[in-house]
């Protein structure tokens, strides 16, 4: 579907009106880039979103489906001068595997090789590229597959499954193979969770929530950054003190994940936390005077705390910042580090891993295992065979 000439007037009256339409759905997008998606977006992609929203589509997952829909509009309008047509023919999702996945060797003896520059500096200036060279085949993977979720959801039938893309995607991964990296370069592991911890030694309302963030995501199993900013207080529930040997009392509570990256709202899953994380939690509620509504949230200049929930990036910068002032570089930790370091620090501890997964949540040992098996590997009997 092309856009039709408006005036610029009825331009900016049809952005503004997007605009609103968007704010109604504004819980569940990355609103940061709201202006940028009311241009980017048709009536008809606006419409789809809404009725995602309506239908109770995850709000992780629904910001990952409106983030790669603005990638692709911006991407169809620099490669082809118009948005996306619904459903795509396969020749444009070709078209598509040949921008993202190509051969950086090739691309020094022909220019012409990959995405051409014009559609590269467009999407550079809009800022949808920030590095240069070709895609993660993972990226492509998702993109094509929000693609055609969005198709689908539109009622149409795409190309998505045809041999001929399957086989572009299959031969350009083989044909440029890439190291897969990890999210966060090193795990935040118990020394760096205290090193980290330590730099939030004063009773400002930044310390004290920033405190309360590090040891909540790390001993609650890892959790995700997103879970983390959108934690409500109505998901925590106190529980029985937990004696320990010397009779004294430990703080305990526990969290209602709801729906999460792997699970349904309805699945129940709970996760404890005891001690030191509760007490830290139990004193930002406190200083924040929060009693209902969302838990971790900004806090501005004045030292006024917001209604509104923290961004999931806001964990993210969190961390980094945190690894600064502890001396570290912030270049090698990342909000995941969080989820990594406490598999890896259950790991080094001698936990087994089906009850360290109990806590983190993972579904797949396999992808527990990536965290947990090096530090068993590096400490066990195997490895110390002529010690």
């Amino acid at each position: 579907m092309t856009r039709k000439p408006l005036t610029s007037k009825s331009t900016d009256d049809v952005v503004t009106r997007r605009v609103e339409e968007l704010d109604t759905i504004a819980a569940v997008l990355p609103m940061e880039r709201r202006d940028e998606l009311a241009e980017l977006l048709t009536d008809q992609d606006v419409e789809t979103l809404r009725h995602l929203v309506n239908e109770g589509m995850g709000a992780n997952t629904l910001r990952a489906l409106t983030s790669d829909l603005a990638y692709l509009q911006a991407w169809s309008l620099a490669a082809s001068g118009r948005s996306l047509p619904w459903p795509a023919p396969e020749a444009l999702l070709l078209k598509f595997v040949a921008h993202h996945l190509w051969d950086a060797q090739k691309r020094l003896t022909d220019p012409h090789h990959g995405m051409p520059p014009e559609v590269e500096d467009a999407l550079r200036l809009q800022g949808f590229l920030r590095t240069s060279g070709p895609h993660a085949a993972d990226t492509v993977r998702r993109r094509l597959s929000s693609w055609s979720t969005l198709t689908k959801w539109r009622g149409l039938q795409g190309c998505f499954a045809s041999p001929a893309l399957k086989s572009a995607i299959r031969l350009a991964v083989r044909a440029v193979p890439r190291t897969r990296k990890r999210k966060s370069a090193k795990a935040v592991t118990g020394d760096v969770l205290a090193d980290l911890v330590a730099t939030c030694r004063t009773d400002s309302l930044r310390d004290v929530r920033d405190r309360a963030i590090l040891m909540v995501a790390f001993a609650s199993g890892g959790r995700r950054r997103s879970e983390i900013a959108a934690l409500r207080t109505e998901q925590l529930q106190p529980e029985d003190p937990l004696r320990t040997e010397d009779g004294s009392a430990l703080a305990s509570l526990s969290i209602d994940l709801g729906r999460t990256k792997t699970s349904s709202a309805e699945s129940g899953e709970r996760v404890y936390l005891t001690g030191r994380p509760v007490d830290a939690l139990n004193a930002w509620l406190t200083a924040a005077k929060i009693e209902t509504g969302s838990v971790f949230r900004a806090i501005d200049r004045w030292g006024n705390v917001s209604r509104r929930p923290l961004d999931p990036k806001a964990i993210n910068d969190i961390v980094k910042s945190r690894a600064r002032l502890a001396g570290l570089d912030p270049a090698d930790y990342s909000a995941h580090g969080l989820r990594s370091g406490y598999l890896t620090e259950a790991a080094n501890r001698g936990i087994p891993l089906p009850e360290a997964m109990e806590q983190s949540r993972h579904r797949s040992v396999q992808q527990a295992s990536r965290y947990y098996n090096p530090a068993n590997r590096r400490v066990g009997r195997a490895a110390r065979l002529l010690d």
